[in-house]
């Protein structure tokens, strides 16, 4: 395991162990983060890019400050200078050997370093989730994906023909987002920036994947490639769970053929005003509404009657249905005997793909995986208040591309250090001590 000594330049400082660790208090949380982040790729890649040029800040150092501005959910790189001014220890363990702290030009030229190399900082975020995977039993295996507005609170393009200034964020644009409400009515939502799609473990809480995209980058489409792009995810994966801004059959019917992965996605309306219900393939007397619900009607009295789900037929790709009148001794039906549906029917995926999925709608199991989904809600919350992407001051794509990775990655890195500690419950927190 990396320790704070292969981070930090101790020169004739004498290694601390977890005894000298406890007398840190607050700081214990940045040696937690440094030690379990699997860096070393990337530290060799920056030195190796910097040469023998000037090392008056060292690499690794540079870089566990960043870690540092995340840990303690400094807002900007000024904050972060601050902080490092007032605290020797904090420089100390970041690993400056001196009180002098770097400028913000230092730091300017260091982050867009990272943001050149922005794909080994995912490497560091898919290392900590494969450790993951090894040490927490059923990770990866319900997941949830949602979309995140991430604003720019720089200028946007400038007017044709006006010159360009490091004040623009040209890489951003214009995105918008459309609620379906219950009642029928859309809401819209505008912003001017990014958007982060992240997938989540819903058992535990943290994220798997992520991508970072124009504002106006599709949702679906972007959910497409995170599955296209991430097999070795998506493969070992039961459930996906996600709101109805991913209601396309393409990616329902992709998530289950092709990966094997049951979608519970809810459903928008998409059907003709006064459209209540539709016939059943052949069957002269079972329809089924946008929800995925199946219903039958008496052949004597015409009542209708919801039909009892009898649960998903992997082997023949159809969902069973049970007639409610031989399911249910409470239900009488006058037509039972003469009934087409007397005893089950089978409906095959390919009905409609976007309603009928291997974990029926109509279910209490589709419910149930679905109100999991706020999990991912939860983090996208984290990750606002915490982890500073409410108020931010970056500018670019690979930019914030890099804050993303090193954002997701200490949160990983913080929960992979809890398990190692068997402090389970403190797995998810920025905020507890180790």
């Amino acid at each position: 395991m990396k320790t704070i000594a292969s981070t930090i330049n101790l020169r004739q400082k004498s290694l601390f162990s977890w005894e000298e660790v406890e007398k840190l208090g607050d700081l214990q949380r940045l040696v937690l983060a440094i030690e379990n982040l699997p860096d070393e790729k990337l530290m060799r890649k920056l030195e190796k890019q910097r040469g023998n040029g000037r090392n008056d800040y060292p690499v690794r150092a540079m870089w566990n400050s960043l870690v540092a501005m995340v840990v303690f959910e400094h807002p900007s790189v000024e904050s972060l200078r601050r902080e490092l001014s007032r605290n020797g220890q904090m420089r100390w363990l970041c690993g400056f050997t001196g009180s002098e702290v770097p400028s913000s030009s230092a730091y300017s030229r260091f982050i867009g370093k990272l943001a050149e190399n922005h794909h080994l900082v995912r490497e560091v975020f898919e290392d900590l989730v494969g450790q993951l995977r090894e040490e927490l039993e059923g990770f990866g295996q319900q997941l949830a994906i949602d979309g995140k507005a991430v604003h720019s609170h720089a200028a946007g393009p400038p007017p044709e023909g006006a010159e360009q200034d490091g004040r623009r964020d040209t890489d951003a644009d214009y995105g918008v987002k459309t609620y379906h409400l219950s009642d029928g009515t859309k809401k819209r939502k505008y912003w001017f920036g990014y958007q982060l799609s992240l997938v989540a473990d819903t058992t535990y809480e943290l994220p798997v994947a992520y991508s970072v995209t124009q504002a106006s980058r599709s949702e679906v489409k972007e959910a497409e490639r995170l599955v296209e792009d991430n097999p070795g995810i998506f493969d070992g994966c039961d459930f996906l769970a996600a709101d109805r801004g991913y209601d396309s059959g393409p990616f329902i019917d992709t998530l289950w053929t092709e990966h094997q992965v049951k979608p519970v996605i809810d459903i928008r309306n998409t059907w003709a005003d006064g459209e209540d219900t539709r016939l059943l393939g052949d069957w002269p007397n079972v329809v089924y509404n946008y929800r995925g619900e199946v219903f039958c009607h008496c052949p004597e009295t015409n009542a209708q009657r919801e039909m009892a789900y009898g649960g998903f037929e992997k082997d023949r790709q159809t969902l069973k249905y049970r007639c409610p009148a031989w399911q249910y001794a409470s239900v009488d039906c006058a037509g039972s005997e003469g009934c087409p549906v007397k005893s089950c029917l089978r409906i095959p995926l390919p009905e409609d793909r976007r309603i009928f999925t291997p974990v029926a709608r109509s279910s209490y199991r589709w419910d149930d995986l679905y109100r999991r989904r706020t999990a991912v809600e939860r983090l996208n919350s984290r990750l606002d208040v915490s982890f500073g992407f409410e108020r931010h001051y970056v500018r670019g794509l690979q930019k914030m591309k890099m804050k993303t990775g090193l954002a997701l990655s200490v949160m990983l890195a913080m929960a992979v250090g809890s398990i190692k500690q068997d402090r389970l419950d403190q797995m998810r927190s920025l905020v507890q001590s180790a």
